[in-house]
């Protein structure tokens, strides 16, 4: 085991003690029926079916909410249960394209997401956990072939190819680590504007599919920043969301923001005038509402 190692396994385990929980809490470790036997695609398939039709029974038509009462008694939620159950046999490393892997763990993500609010009976934030919203992202777990994946694996460590969590020193998973065959080998930042956290700040909840990932993702983008960014050419500021703050390394640092701005904003414009300012533009994150995204 090498320095690297032994550093990200103690600062897990001792993540672990201080959020008070057990390394082997997962929430898909019921027995399964050994006599439906999925292949490697067929899984992830029969998933995103199963999260289109919970999409369709709860889930806002603008994705901003879910009905988690409507949810958690329905045939359409026992159903993804059963499937999800099949993941402890699931070989991640399986998944055949870029693209279909990536589809596949920011699904999973969304549906975890779901799942933990129901299983841990959230009844207004993710954050009202011990030690806020680390200790719910780190108890949301699956076991996937044999590993525990929490929230915070699934997007620090696979979906940021390995980037480490933004206030944590390193990489998420060490060299040895079997966690590592899942990762995505490069950062797209759009994904931030696909994954949904259950709160109203949050980017709509969506599921997505290897055939239409590029467009998805660009229409993800596109349709978030037009509700978050706001332009105040007078004052040389642009308004955005705490997302950038957050994750400003994986955008290129201020002035890869802005460039991502230009990129994906509608308003030609409002293009222009960030491409002709961009060393005098600043930018303002906007308060992040972790209120929970409960249809009333």
């Amino acid at each position: 085991m090498t320095l690297l190692d032994r550093y990200t396994t103690k600062r897990e385990n001792l993540l672990g003690r201080i959020l008070r929980l057990e390394s082997d809490i997962v929430f898909n470790n019921r027995d399964f029926s050994q006599t439906e036997v999925f292949q490697a695609g067929s899984l992830a398939a029969e998933i995103k079916k199963a999260l289109n039709k919970i999409k369709s029974l709860a889930i806002s038509n603008d994705g901003q909410q879910v009905d988690y009462k409507k949810l958690v008694q329905s045939p359409e939620y026992f159903a993804y249960r059963e499937l999800v159950s099949h993941l402890q046999g699931f070989d991640f490393r399986s998944l055949s394209s870029p693209a279909e892997a990536l589809a596949f763990w920011i699904n999973l993500y969304n549906a975890l997401v779901i799942d933990a609010v129901i299983q841990e009976q959230v009844q207004n934030s993710v954050t009202e956990s011990w030690l806020g919203i680390l200790g719910f992202f780190q108890k949301a777990a699956y076991l996937i072939n044999g590993e525990r994946f929490s929230l915070t694996d699934i997007e620090h460590g696979v979906l940021r190819s390995n980037r480490g969590f933004p206030y944590f020193p390193g990489p998420h998973f060490g060299p040895s680590d079997p966690r590592l065959g899942a990762i995505i080998d490069y950062i797209d930042p759009r994904i931030h504007f696909a994954l949904n956290c259950a709160s109203k700040s949050c980017p709509p909840v969506g599921f997505y599919s290897a055939e239409n990932l590029n467009n998805q993702l660009d229409l993800a983008t596109r349709n978030f920043l037009e509700s978050e960014v706001k332009l105040d050419k007078n004052r040389q500021t642009i308004f955005v969301s705490r997302i950038f703050s957050w994750y400003k390394i994986d955008f290129g640092g201020t002035q890869g923001i802005l460039s991502f701005l230009e990129k994906h904003l509608d308003n030609p414009r409002d293009k222009n005038w960030i491409n002709n300012n961009l060393s005098s533009i600043r930018l303002v994150f906007h308060p992040y509402d972790w209120s929970l995204n409960i249809k009333i």
